[in-house]
């Protein structure tokens, strides 16, 4: 049975770097582990949402994800590696626990750092959430 790793992106170059680690890992191993790309949107603020079609919310936060999911796909397609991409909308570090226990995932690979914010600093990384939030393994790429 293959590996299923998965991987959430945000855009960010530390982002790129765990996605860079997973080519070179699977160029390594006889079979290549099944790939899943994950970018999880922040929700819009209700005062926001309520005033907005949520056609035009699920557009944008569609949008973003594609932007964000972009460089990940080229990399791995230039590899010749496939793999899914979602894009989820959420509290990120849960959304990605949640996230990989429903696919049963085997393992969650991630970059140290992504594009947080500075509520991000205050509160702790995504990454360090997510490695306390999880039984799983998580491999931090710096």
């Amino acid at each position: 049975m293959s590996a299923l790793w998965l991987v959430p992106v945000d855009g960010s170059p530390h982002a790129l770097r765990a996605v860079e680690y997973v080519v070179r890992e699977a160029a390594r191993d006889a079979v290549a582990p099944v790939i899943i790309l994950l970018n999880v949107q922040a929700p819009l603020p209700s005062d926001v949402t309520r005033f907005v079609d949520s056609t035009v919310v699920h557009d944008y936060h569609r949008d973003a994800g594609e932007v964000a999911l972009a460089s990940a796909r080229a990399k791995l397609e230039a590899a010749g590696l496939s793999c899914s991409a979602h894009i989820v909308v959420g509290e990120t570090a849960q959304t990605i626990v949640d996230f990989a226990s429903r696919q049963h995932c085997t393992q969650i690979v991630m970059g140290a750092r992504g594009l947080g914010s500075v509520a991000g600093v205050l509160l702790g990384s995504v990454t360090n959430r997510v490695v306390h939030l999880t039984d799983l393994p998580v491999l931090v790429v710096k």
